[in-house]
């Protein structure tokens, strides 16, 4: 459809058309969202393989100290007058052997079977197999006998410091590449007739052009041990039967494939079924939560910065003291207000089921967020609509456009372009958003054929019932991956479909 066709449409044809077209394009987003990927892992084998091939290249044109680095790190630094860089090298691989030696191996040769016990007959058997929970003691002639009291292995632990092992094992063969690069640059230096940048000259980059390394270096390692690793760790609990039934140090437990993934999307009847309902609560609590407090937000910030209205610093001022009190603390009190036998159903004598009805339950729970997240938008709004060039609407007038033109052909296209981000961010946090689900209803009502789960239960207040209230980690595990294969690819489509993306120079 050309612009013209496209003029011609009545507000309620542009209005069906949009729509219609947001859904056609989907799949195409979705096709070059997957072309993207496969466009970067694409590259990522490439990196590796040049990487390799340069690793090749390296040790072939080597001297004899680049070609014995590749076995000893840091001798080729130390051959090409680099001492202090090449002790470097050199004690980062002391460090990791000795640290493969009385630690991490004994973890990684475990990985297979999460663990390892002892049978009815003492023979140490892995976690799958075993079928006696024993342990080998020693008495004090130091003979070895078996006691039933524990497993030999710890699974979590196992499991954990295998996942850090693999981590640092990652790391360390990125320090081993870089050791080799670094003896062949030398190398080079010194065949083109330079001297080689000395330990002390290496030092001093770290605070000058290369200070950004100094800057992140802290940062990076604290990602890798408090983000990488526990997402690491989940990923692989996904793939076990870490259940109640399967508790260290009591028991072990073990791999056991797709089957978790199985069992939510259609081989347990009653966990595809609460997963499949869960689902969909979900998404249309996202909507309505997202878009609720968004429009409702525009709308009163427009009211509170008309010319004609008093007191605008005062009003905001009201509104704002709704977002200062801390969240759990409203939701609470609201929580005691609508109960069945408190606040307003005491005051009036009825008995209106606010939280205990699972339709009535799931519009409370929304009309309660739009009274702690409408103030949030209308701020943000707020700044924005005193950013709008006046002169927009005085042309606008002189065309004759009445108030509601201006609105929807200035002022909301405006906001909607500039907020585009925090209304993705916002859709994203409503899926994971824990606090007014668990402190208004609890998840509740919680019918029978509901696995662990209540009827206002989003995604992510599921997932804490499963490992606190019955110790399903493997299946929280699972439903933690759904949640963020969710929201990454519908920030990432609709972030790519927006004007946001598409034409970043329109309002600037």
């Amino acid at each position: 459809m050309d612009y013209l066709d496209y003029v011609q449409m009545t507000k309620g044809q542009r209005a069906v058309y949009r729509v219609t077209s947001f859904f056609k394009g989907i799949p195409g987003a979705l096709v070059h969202f997957f072309q993207l990927v496969g466009f970067f892992i694409k590259k990522f084998f490439v990196w590796v393989g040049n990487g390799f091939k340069g690793y090749g290249s390296r040790f072939s044109k080597g001297d004899a100290g680049t070609k014995l680095s590749f076995l000893i790190m840091g001798v080729g630094n130390m051959a090409h007058k680099q001492i202090g860089k090449g002790l470097i090298f050199l004690a980062a691989e002391v460090g990791y052997i000795y640290f493969m030696c009385v630690f991490g191996m004994n973890y990684l040769s475990k990985l297979y079977s999460i663990g390892v016990q002892i049978d009815d007959a003492g023979t140490m058997v892995d976690g799958a197999i075993g079928s006696q929970r024993a342990l080998y003691t020693k008495n004090l002639l130091g003979v070895e006998s078996i006691s039933n009291l524990d497993t030999l292995d710890n699974s979590n632990q196992v499991l954990l410091y295998a996942v850090l092992t693999l981590i640092v094992t990652v790391a360390f063969f990125a320090l081993y590449i870089a050791n080799t690069k670094s003896s062949f640059a030398a190398q080079e230096l010194i065949a083109a007739g330079k001297k080689p940048i000395s330990f002390v000259q290496e030092a001093k980059s770290f605070l000058d052009e290369r200070f950004h390394v100094t800057l992140l270096t802290l940062p990076v390692l604290l990602l890798m041990v408090f983000t990488v690793l526990p997402i690491v760790f989940t990923i692989f609990m996904a793939f076990t039967n870490y259940d109640k039934e399967h508790q260290p140090p009591g028991s072990l437990y073990w791999w056991v494939g797709f089957d978790n993934f199985a069992d939510v999307f259609y081989a347990n009847p009653m966990k595809s079924e609460t997963f499949g309902k869960i689902l969909i609560w979900t998404l249309v609590w996202a909507v309505f939560a997202t878009f609720t407090n968004y429009i409702f937000g525009i709308i009163l910030a427009l009211m509170i910065n008309k010319k004609d209205i008093k007191l605008k610093a005062f009003w905001r001022t009201m509104f704002v003291i709704t977002a200062a009190v801390p969240q759990f603390v409203t939701l609470l009190l609201m929580r005691l207000l609508l109960g069945d036998n408190t606040g307003l159903n005491a005051m009036w004598g009825t008995s209106y089921p606010f939280l205990s009805d699972a339709l009535w339950a799931r519009i409370t729970v929304i009309v309660v967020n739009m009274w702690v997240g409408i103030p949030y938008t209308m701020l943000i709004t707020s700044g924005l609509l005193m950013n709008i060039p006046e002169d927009l609407y005085e042309s606008a007038r002189i065309d004759g456009a009445n108030a509601f033109q201006q609105f929807t052909k200035i002022t909301f296209p405006y906001i909607f372009f500039v907020t585009t981000p925090y209304l993705i961010t916002t859709f994203v946090g409503n899926i994971n958003n824990f606090n007014v689900i668990y402190f208004l209803t609890s998840g509740g009502p919680s019918p029978s054929n509901y696995y662990q789960a209540g009827q206002t239960d989003l995604l992510v207040t599921w997932l804490y019932k499963l490992t606190v209230n019955s110790s399903d980690f493997n299946l929280a595990a699972v439903i933690g991956i759904i949640v963020f294969i969710i929201c990454a690819l519908g920030s990432l489509i609709t972030f790519n479909m927006s004007k946001a993306s598409k034409n970043e120079e329109e309002f600037s």
